[in-house]
């Protein structure tokens, strides 16, 4: 049985969310400054929506990054701390909500697109989200999810499902122990959209030019 569990990312973020909003605004991540947060917001862009809901937001920049783009936007996250932060810069609307707790009945609304960027590293967590989402979706939504590309990050472990070690490396700041995330297969991935009722899963995989490797995974599935 393994050590690690959901419950030990959501304290890890719980602890770690001022120097993670501090890295996030000061542009520290060079793979996202890059390469993948347009890659997001291209990914919600081309399905032009209305209105989106972003699933573990973070401190909110994708969420003021569609607003911008006229899109209505919502951004949750099960971090007290980050919605705080989001929120205080006035742009889009935020809710401290869990995977755990996220229903249908609690929107007044349905989205033209779910987005989760780089916000599902957990295993049941993960698994509830799929099986909740399709109910917020308008008819012909998608849930869109980028993350770390399965293949690039898996190095010279096997290729099989389970929880790996976290790591800020490459991040600097006062962070404290990372959270634990669980490895999925690209063809987990699949299984997690195609068994929830989605349409064919469509890939997307963004390429960074100075080291021609995938630089995350985007997943777009149709309700």
């Amino acid at each position: 049985m393994s050590r690690y569990a959901d419950e030990e990312i959501v304290d890890s973020w719980r602890a770690n969310a001022g120097p993670w909003c501090e890295a996030v605004r000061e542009g520290r991540i060079e793979s996202r400054e890059l390469i993948t947060n347009s890659a997001i917001i291209d990914a919600v862009l081309e399905r032009s929506p209305n209105c989106a809901l972003d699933a573990g937001c973070g401190e909110g920049w994708l969420v003021r990054a569609l607003e911008q783009q006229g899109v209505t936007a919502l951004g949750i996250d099960a971090i007290p701390e980050l919605v705080e932060l989001a929120s205080a810069e006035g742009v889009g609307k935020f809710r401290v909500l869990s995977y755990e707790d996220l229903s249908a009945d609690d929107f007044e609304q349905r989205f033209d697109a779910v987005v989760c960027n780089f916000s599902l590293i957990g295993k049941e967590s993960v698994s509830r989200l799929f099986a909740e989402v399709s109910a917020l979706l308008t008819e012909g939504g998608a849930l869109i999810v980028q993350t770390l590309h399965p293949i690039v990050v898996c190095g010279d472990r096997e290729y099989v499902d389970g929880w790996r070690d976290g790591s800020w490396e490459g991040i600097g700041g006062d962070f404290s122990a990372p959270a634990p995330w669980y490895f999925r297969t690209v063809e987990s991935w699949e299984s997690l959209y195609l068994s929830n009722g989605y349409s064919a899963c469509e890939i997307v995989e963004p390429f960074s030019t100075q080291n021609k490797r995938p630089a995350s995974l985007i997943m777009i599935g149709e309700k």
